[in-house]
């Protein structure tokens, strides 16, 4: 059973930055490899949001409120995914999730059609 685990994130005040984790284990180098990997949040009373995903080619896919600003990235060696997110508003805040293999690799889809996800990491923004 595949089994992703986050981590990095925590409290910081607007403008600093936060580096979030994602290991998977239960898949092979291959198999992981071959995921499409994606970053989502969900505050309080608002539907999941999909920060933003990675295909199996590297191709990269944002939400505009976040490009410019975060940037995911995946090492296949390690079987780790993550998140690099700079200048920090107070409206990131959110419990941040990692997810992965959806068959079509496009934000919208993989918010809901993951087949696996993490327990989530809070992050918080001060202003």
């Amino acid at each position: 059973q595949v089994q992703l685990v986050e981590s990095g994130g925590g409290s910081v005040q607007t403008g600093g930055s936060l580096r979030l984790s994602c290991a998977a284990s239960g898949v092979t180098y291959s198999g992981y490899s071959r995921y499409c990997m994606g970053w989502f949040r969900q505050a309080p009373g608002k539907q999941r949001e999909g920060v933003a995903i990675i295909g199996r080619d590297g191709k990269t896919d944002y939400a505009d409120s976040v490009k410019g600003r975060f940037t995911i990235s995946r090492d296949n060696g390690k079987n780790t995914l993550y998140l690099q997110m700079n200048s920090l508003k107070p409206e990131d805040t959110s419990v941040y999730y990692c997810a992965a293999d959806c068959a079509l690799c496009s934000r919208q889809y993989c918010s809901k059609g993951s087949a696996y996800w993490g327990q989530g990491t809070q992050v918080t923004v001060s202003s």
